[in-house]
């Protein structure tokens, strides 16, 4: 080493070791850092269109903050511990990540804790969610293509999986409860037209409140009558006897219908027996709760359908834009970067280092 070297190293140490760091970094990514091979996909969910959508504002506005979401459930799930028990039993992750791999990058003890693990496991398996496109980036990596090839695969086979329980289990539980509720009301909505039917055989009338409202047509047409019969009499009774056979005949006229119009009102309404009015009355509570059963079974009906569409469009499809890759060559570690990156860093911190240095001595000066 030349002299004048020597000397800055001795007057400035902090150099010296930032030279050594570097050199040291670069020797182990150029030459001691094991390949590591990735293994890309991206993917999108879909929902199946069971029926044309609405076009409005609202689904203008929001049409694409579902989507985003279930794509944030499907990333949660597939870094979750969950799925790396998943890959673990079907492709022995610990064995291939602690049995590959340089001392600073590979899993040092095959049987560390689930937690270790999952902390392993996300360095290698890296998840990005693409707002603007809508679309999920996976990117696995391992230390033989075969592996981070399967690995990809498994992901995302069991988000699918994942996502469709999901959606199914949800549809499942409504439609389930209102199936259940369909049972009350269908046994409600039969027993009310039963009443009904009944009562109507009972009395012998289809329909009370028509009777009643023909009652009513009956008597105002009588009444008509003895007014008329009324007014006749009174012009008879002007010129002649009060025997007189003529006379006589329409007071009995005007008696009989006097007799018809109180037996009609008498079958409309009296203070004890069935009446029509109390019938009349009787019939249209029971034929109002027919009513009530029947529209809320109709809409029990459609609402149930509609919930069976739901469920359907519930059903998350993940829609490969870009299959799992099969990598023919290493692309980790990105040696030159890495390298480069720590070699800034380092010398920057040695420059902050030495200016520290400068400032403290000018101080004692």
């Amino acid at each position: 080493m030349p002299v004048s070297l020597r000397r800055f190293f001795n007057k400035s140490p902090q150099w010296a070791i930032a030279i050594l760091a570097i050199l040291l970094v670069s020797f182990y990514w150029f030459v001691w850092a094991q390949e590591r091979y990735v293994s890309y996909a991206t993917v999108v969910l879909e929902s199946p269109q069971v029926a044309t959508p609405e076009f409005n504002l609202s689904s203008l506005m929001g049409g694409g903050a579902g989507n985003t979401a279930d794509l944030l459930l499907l990333r949660e799930h597939l870094l979750s511990v969950d799925m790396l028990r998943l890959l673990d039993e079907q492709l022995n992750v610990r064995q291939h990540y602690s049995e590959r791999g340089d001392f600073f990058a590979r899993l040092r003890n095959p049987d560390v804790p689930i937690e270790d693990l999952h902390k392993y496991y996300l360095r290698r398996v890296d998840i990005e969610l693409d707002e603007y496109a809508g679309v999920l980036n996976i990117q696995v990596q391992a230390y033989t293509p075969e592996f981070a090839y399967d690995m990809a695969s498994l992901l995302l086979n069991a988000g699918e999986d994942h996502m469709n329980q999901m959606g199914h289990r949800l549809a499942d539980e409504q439609v389930h409860f209102l199936e259940r509720q369909m049972v009350g009301l269908e046994e409600r909505f039969t027993e009310t037209r039963a009443q009904l039917l009944e009562f109507q055989n009972e009395y012998g009338l289809v329909s009370p409140t028509a009777t009643v409202e023909g009652i009513n047509q009956v008597v105002a047409s009588l009444e008509g009558d003895l007014a008329r019969l009324q007014a006749q009499r009174n012009a008879l009774a002007s010129f002649q006897s009060t025997q007189s056979a003529e006379l006589r005949q329409v007071e009995r006229n005007i008696t009989a219908l006097r007799d018809q119009i109180e037996e009609q009102r008498d079958r409309l309404a009296q203070a004890t027996g069935n009446s029509l009015n109390r019938v009349s009355s009787e019939y249209q509570t029971l034929e109002l709760q027919a009513q009530f059963a029947q529209e809320t079974y109709s809409n029990a009906l459609a609402v149930l359908e509609n919930t069976r569409l739901e469920a359907a469009r519930q059903l998350k499809q993940v829609s490969v834009l870009q299959s799992p890759l099969f990598p023919e060559y290493p692309t980790e570690p990105n040696r030159l970067y890495n390298s480069s990156v720590f070699a800034i860093i380092t010398i920057f911190l040695a420059f902050i280092f030495s200016m520290i240095l400068m400032i403290v001595k000018d101080h004692r000066d």
